[in-house]
This record gives structure tokens, C-alpha cells and sequence, in this order.
């Protein structure tokens, strides 16, 4: 395989595995909201608690 197609995966790869971490991380701060649970976020250097009330719903890509 050559350099550039295997330069070429690799940065697919990569690309697949961010947004598949991206829809998780969105998933689990969405469950927290559908369930009333609040959730802990680092904002401007500290720890904050959101209250399910708080956090925005997740749009819909549709």
C-alpha cells in the first residue's frame, strides 16, 4: 500500500472514531437530560453542575 493511501486511511480512521465519540458523548448528555439527572462540565476552568433543566436538547440531524 502506498504512503498516501495509508495516510489516507489512517486520517479516515481518525475522522470515524471522532464523530462516532462525538454522537456518544451527545447520547449520554442527552439520556441525562431525558431523565431529569443532572450532569458535571468543566466551564471557563471550573466544575459546574447542570441540572437536566439546563442542558439544551440535542437537535436532530434529520
Amino acid at each position: 500500500m502506498s504512503n498516501k493511501l495509508s495516510e489516507q486511511i489512517d486520517s479516515s480512521v481518525r475522522a470515524a472514531i471522532l464523530l462516532r465519540q462525538r454522537y456518544a458523548k451527545a447520547s449520554a448528555i442527552e439520556r441525562h437530560r431525558k431523565l431529569g439527572e443532572s450532569i458535571s462540565i468543566l466551564k471557563d476552568g471550573k466544575m459546574v453542575t447542570l441540572t437536566a433543566d439546563q442542558i439544551p436538547p440535542l437537535e436532530s440531524s434529520c
